[in-house]
C-alpha cells in the first residue's frame, strides 16, 4: 500500500493547498493512506475543531501534533472528541488525548501511527521519546506491522537517531517541525523507509510560513514583533511511502506542489 504525508500544515493557505492538492494526489499516486501533520493549520499556530473537520473532510486520515499543539486554548477540551487526532506520546499523561492509535485504511488495511516530541532544543515538557517508541511500537505490532511515526523535533541528530532506534520495527520514521524538507529520504537497512523532514504546507515567499520583514525584524534588533502568517503563494511539500504486507518499506518519494 501507499502512504501519504504531507508537513506541517501552516495556516489558511496551507488547508487551502491541503484542499486543492490532495483528492489528485492520493490519485496521483495510487495512495490509501494519508496522515498530516497538523499543529500549526490554526492561524499558523495550533488546532482547532474546525480546522480538523475541514482537513478531514478534504480527505485527510490522521492529523498529528507536536509542540504547538495546546497553542489554541479551547483544543484541550475538543481533542477528547477528536479520535483522529494525535498529539505527542510522550507529552505528560495528564494532558488530554492520545498519542498514538491503529486505524484502518479504506481497503481494509490497519496502520498503526504513533506521534513523538523530540527533547533536543524543544522548549517543551517530553519524556524520553526512545522509552514511549519502545512501548507503543511493541503493542501496536501485535494489531499491524504497518507503523508510521512522525518525529516532531529540531535537532537533525535525534530524528535520525529515532529513525535508526526503530528500525525493522516500524514501516517510516517521518521528521516534522522544522518546515525545511530534507533531501535524505531513503530506506534503511531493516526496512524503515526515513526522511529528516517533510517540509511544510505554506508560502514559499516567506520564512518558515511566516511574513518575512518582522522575522528579520527580530532577528536584525533583537525585538519583540509578531510573527504572522502569509497565505499566498503556498508550496506543498510531501512524502510518499510504499509498504508492503511485511510492513517492511519498499519505496520512499517526496512530492512538491504549488498553488497558481
Amino acid at each position: 500500500m501507499k502512504i501519504l504525508f504531507l508537513g506541517d500544515i501552516v495556516g489558511n493557505g496551507g488547508r487551502a493547498a491541503v484542499k486543492a492538492f490532495l483528492p489528485g494526489l492520493m490519485d496521483e499516486y495510487g495512495c490509501e493512506f494519508c496522515i498530516v501533520n497538523g499543529e500549526n493549520s490554526a492561524g499558523g499556530s495550533g488546532l482547532t475543531g474546525r480546522c480538523v473537520q475541514e482537513l478531514m473532510e478534504a480527505g485527510v486520515h490522521v492529523i498529528t501534533t507536536g509542540d504547538h499543539v495546546w497553542d489554541q486554548r479551547e483544543f484541550a477540551g475538543e481533542l477528547p472528541r477528536l479520535p483522529q487526532v494525535l498529539r505527542p506520546a510522550n507529552a505528560p499523561a495528564v494532558q488530554p488525548g492520545r498519542g498514538h492509535d491503529v486505524f484502518e485504511a479504506p481497503g481494509g488495511v490497519k496502520i498503526g501511527v504513533v506521534c513523538l516530541l523530540g527533547r533536543t532544543f524543544v522548549n517543551a515538557t517530553a519524556d524520553c521519546p526512545f522509552a514511549a517508541a519502545d512501548r507503543i511500537v511493541a503493542e501496536i505490532r501485535r494489531q499491524t506491522p504497518v507503523i508510521v511515526v512522525d518525529m516532531h523535533a529540531e535537532a537533525t541528530s535525534e530524528k535520525t537517531a529515532m529513525g535508526r532506534y526503530l528500525d525493522g520495527r516500524v514501516s517510516a520514521v517521518l521528521g516534522t517541525h522544522t518546515h525545511v524538507p530534507t533531501a535524505d529520504q531513503q530506506i534503511f537497512p531493516g526496512g524503515t523507509a526515513f526522511q529528516c523532514d517533510v517540509g511544510m504546507v505554506g508560502s514559499r515567499e516567506s520564512i518558515l510560513g511566516r511574513d518575512i520583514e518582522p522575522v528579520l525584524q527580530r532577528f536584525t534588533t533583537g525585538m519583540p514583533a509578531r510573527f504572522t502568517v502569509n497565505n499566498r503563494q503556498i508550496r506543498l511539500h510531501g512524502t510518499v511511502v510504499t509498504v508492503g504486507d511485511d510492513g517492511r518499506a519498499r519505496g520512499i518519494q517526496r512530492v512538491l506542489r504549488d498553488m497558481p
